[in-house]
């Protein structure tokens, strides 16, 4: 009737990349999220996992409040400010920040800072209003760290530029910019001197008064995190390959720093607990790792804290109330069952007493009837012992008759026996005469045979031998021969592989430039689109509102009758004002006109650059056919190299087991052969007894029991023989059984490669219905437009809610009318319905996230300002498409170089 509890057995861990890190002072706890789209807190002193929750949009930063209670989560829609729980996450404050990858609270708590794109967005925690955005990184900004006390900020971002804020002012104080680096994280120093930060350019840079002071090599690795500790004695940094190393500050001027191997991608955060007891770092493969920091006697380093951790937790109070209102539930609950039990207890009490009188008397006479039957049978075993007693003795009488017949028997064929085995020795003695002789004869012939053959071999060894010498000098030719030309052909392969390298490293440095530069202006238009939103949302608003007021004035209407003649004085006047904005109207026609002349203008451009793409276009097709032709026959190699190594094992196998079965033979004939001479020399031993019968038989006797008890051991080893023959079978039986499980998973995978198909055409029927949907709300958008000229007539009874600027409505577009920098066009769907449909790239064995994502930017693009409009945004969009699928094919072509380059190591 209960409903079922189940408990973690284990706890539920991060499936994709981990992209925030975050740790308070007042609890051990940690805080991550994941492209996973979960949020988990973590204590790290008990290794467990205190709360969980999972969210529709992925999670890209995260940062804990110093006193442990609330979490800012960046995701991919909003910013949200949330309450850690006492068993949940809530949010209860979002800010409109779209894909903030970076953020953190600051030192204090009082204030937090969140990054988009290339602009820096203060926040206090206070009031929770925007005090300040600090711009000036022309590319993304990829990490952000606060001072000690909270009044300097340190960014660094994709463009080079590493910038310290003064946040009294707003403005930067210092700026260190090397456009040929792309940094990933930077760090301050305890006392706020200098600068740490780590980039693209495998260096660790010391920034200092907007200048690198000095520069650490990496040793031909990439850094991806840093982190100082807070007594300012070490410095913990996180490689591309996934290792943790560990060096002295002051950086040492040699290669001096402990490397520790930890994960399988790219370290993504690395943080140091307040008291610096533990080392945290997070990667790419989903793991979140806890280093405990030793000195080099291995002791750890002493907390100077007196003040525990908090214990306080975050209760809602309608969560209390419900507990509260729960508890008086359930003890009244507890109450009515006690008196249940009670109640019940007396019933069985009442039942089980019946019941027990019931037993005794049916035991009673059970007990009863048992004597009676007790005494029957004793009577009868009484008979039985009688009888049995007089059985006995018969079988005595006849045992001592048999006996004395048994002997007399015996000693006359004893008598018989003893004759024939007398006839048998002479037989014998005369039969080893004759095999002595023939062994005589034997030995002679056998030695002049054996010299024979000597000399008749040796000849023969000889001319082998010669003929061996031979072959092998031949033999060293050739190798010497093949190893030139194999040497000559790998230098030709690796410079061949190192001019196309570098060939594909130049276009695909410069498709990422013109993709970050394109994701840039992406983000604009996603602003721009954004306000226009905001402006259809107030504008419904004010129709409804507008509608609401029309009712009332129809009531109005009647009872104002004799004002007519004052309301004719003011329509006269509204007249004046509608001939003063047709003359605007006019105007923005103009203006109109212009804009178009532009557009046909760059319209021309765009054509001519699309001409200029498509031999690129076609270069990269063909290079694309010869790494699949590559790649097929790398497959086919491998497929029939582990087939070979699969037979060449199986004859491995049977020719040991071979060896092995002749091994055994061998050894069982040599130990029947021993056993035939043993018996030889014991019956020659007997023979000596035969004037005396009694020592023979003994010694007969003995022999039996020797000889007889290792003819058992010879079966025993025959049933061995039958054991291998039955392994031999069930081994070959499992193979058969291995054959068919690999065609099963043969076909299982092309089952997986259909479903994968047919998962891509339903997206590509999604994708068409949300075209269709965004074609309906421009039907929608047109609709309300239409319904705003309708209202035009209420606004004329009432001259006072006249604003100061106008709609003006032509067509499909709807123009607002103000300073020239805000004009945009409001019709910009059908550049939507045409970029979100693209052509979905070919299925291959690997995906690449870059060739799915960066396309659909496209759906968001909209005009720029008043240089371009809805055809241009449309051309612009198909432009990024092309390039987006110039940079998959480009990608691929990189992954086919790596595989010829572990293809020539394989040979090698």
């Amino acid at each position: 009737g209960e409903p079922a509890h189940f408990e973690y057995l284990l706890y539920p861990l991060h499936s994709a990349s981990i992209t925030g890190l975050a740790t308070c002072i007042r609890k051990p706890l940690i805080a991550t999220c994941s492209l996973d789209r979960s949020v988990r807190i973590w204590n790290y002193e008990s290794n467990t996992l205190e709360l969980f929750k999972e969210y529709q949009e992925e999670a890209y930063t995260i940062s804990l409040h110093p006193s442990g209670h609330f979490i800012v989560v960046g995701f991919a829609d909003k910013l949200r400010l949330m309450n850690l729980l006492i068993d949940d996450i809530r949010s209860f404050k979002e800010y409109s920040v779209r894909g903030c990858r970076e953020c953190s609270f600051s030192n204090g708590g009082h204030l937090f800072a969140a990054v988009n794109g290339n602009v820096i967005h203060i926040f206090t925690t206070t009031t929770l209003e925007n005090i300040s955005n600090l711009k000036g990184h022309t590319g993304k900004i990829r990490s952000i760290v606060w001072n000690a006390d909270d009044s300097k900020l340190i960014s660094c971002g994709t463009d080079g530029a590493v910038y310290e804020w003064n946040l009294s002012t707003g403005k930067r104080e210092t700026e260190c910019v090397l456009k040929s680096c792309s940094y990933n994280c930077v760090t301050i120093s305890p006392d706020a001197k200098i600068i740490f930060a780590v980039g693209s350019d495998q260096t660790l840079k010391e920034i200092a008064d907007s200048s690198v002071l000095r520069e650490t090599s990496a040793f031909d690795v990439t850094y991806t995190a840093v982190a100082i500790s807070h007594s300012g004695r070490m410095m913990f940094v996180g490689t591309s390959l996934g290792t943790i190393r560990a060096m002295k500050y002051p950086l040492p001027l040699q290669k001096e720093f402990n490397e520790y191997h930890a994960h399988a991608g790219p370290v993504t955060k690395i943080l140091l607990t307040f008291d610096d007891q533990f080392l945290l770092t997070t990667a790419e493969d989903g793991c979140l790792f806890t280093w405990k920091v030793f000195d080099k006697d291995g002791r750890g380093i002493k907390r100077e804290r007196e003040v525990g951790f908090a214990e306080e937790v975050l209760v809602t109070k309608t969560d209390m109330e419900e507990k509260a209102q729960v508890m008086l539930e359930l003890k009244t609950r507890v109450e009515e069952l006690k008196m249940e039990n009670e109640y019940q207890l007396r019933l069985k009490d009442m039942n089980y007493s019946e019941k027990i009188k019931e037993l005794t008397d049916k035991f009673i006479q059970e007990m009863e009837s048992l004597k009676t039957k007790n005494q029957v049978l004793r009577t009868e075993k009484d008979k039985q012992d009688v009888l049995h007693r007089e059985h006995v003795d018969d079988l005595l009488d006849k045992q001592s008759r048999e006996l004395q017949d048994l002997e007399c028997c015996n000693n006359q064929k004893l008598l018989l026996e003893y004759e024939k085995y007398q006839e048998l020795q002479l037989k014998s003695q005369r039969m080893q005469e004759e095999y002595e002789k023939q062994l005589r004869d034997n030995d002679e012939t056998r030695s002049q045979a054996l010299e024979e053959l000597t000399e008749f071999y040796e000849a023969k060894l000889q001319e082998k031998t010669t003929l061996l010498e031979e072959a092998q000098e031949d033999v060293r030719q050739q190798l010497r021969e093949f190893e030139e030309t194999k040497k000559q052909i790998e230098e030709d392969e690796d410079r061949e592989i190192q001019d196309i390298k570098t060939k594909y490293e130049k276009k695909l440095r410069d498709e990422k430039e013109a993709n970050l530069r394109l994701k840039g202006e992406t983000g604009i238009m996603r602003k721009k689109f954004s306000s226009l939103q905001k402006e259809i949302e107030e504008r419904t608003s004010d129709i409804e509102n507008l509608k609401g007021e029309q009712v009332k004035l129809q009531g109005v209407i009647k009872s104002l009758e004799k004002d007519i003649l004052s309301l004719k004085r003011e329509i006269q006047e509204r007249d004046e004002t509608i001939q003063d904005k047709e003359k605007r109207i006019y105007d923005l026609k103009k203006k109109n006109q212009e804009l178009e002349k532009f557009k046909f203008v760059l319209d021309y451009k765009i054509k001519e650059l699309k001409k200029q793409i498509e031999p690129r276009e076609n270069e990269i097709k063909v290079m694309k056919e010869q790494i699949q032709e590559m790649e097929a026959e790398l497959e086919r190699f491998h497929k029939q190299n582990a087939q070979l190594e699969l037979h060449v094992v199986e004859l491995w196998q049977k020719l040991r087991a071979a060896d092995q079965e002749t091994r055994r033979e061998r050894q069982t004939e040599r130990d029947l052969e021993a056993l035939v001479k043993r018996f030889k020399t014991d019956l020659h031993n007997c023979v000596a007894y035969i004037q005396e019968p009694r020592l023979l038989k003994e010694k007969v006797r003995g022999l039996f029991e020797k000889y007889v008890q290792r003819a058992d051991m010879v079966e025993i080893v025959g049933l061995n023989t039958d054991l291998q023959q039955e392994y031999a079978r069930q081994r070959e039986h499992l193979e058969r059984n291995l054959a068919t499980l690999k065609k099963k998973v043969v076909k299982e995978s092309e089952l997986h490669r259909a479903d994968y198909v047919r998962i891509m055409q339903e997206n590509v029927s999604l994708i068409k219905e949300i075209n269709e949907l965004r074609r309906e709300l421009k039907f929608t958008r047109s609709q309300v437009y239409d319904l705003e000229a309708a209202l035009k007539l209420t606004k004329k009874i009432r001259p006072q809610e006249v604003p100061e600027t106008g709609n003006v409505t032509s067509g499909q577009e709807t123009w607002a009318l103000g300073s020239r920098d805000q004009w945009q066009p409001q019709a910009g769907l059908p550049l939507a319905s045409k970029a979100a449909s693209p052509k979905l790239p070919p299925i291959s064995g690997h995906i690449h996230p870059v060739a799915f994502l960066e396309p659909l930017h496209a759906t968001r693009l909209l005009s720029k300002g008043s240089e371009a409009c809805g055809q241009d945004a449309e051309r612009e969009a198909d432009q990024i498409w092309k390039m987006a699928g110039s940079g998959q094919s480009k990608e691929q072509e990189e992954t086919g170089d790596m595989r010829r380059e572990a293809r020539g190591d394989h040979e090698e």
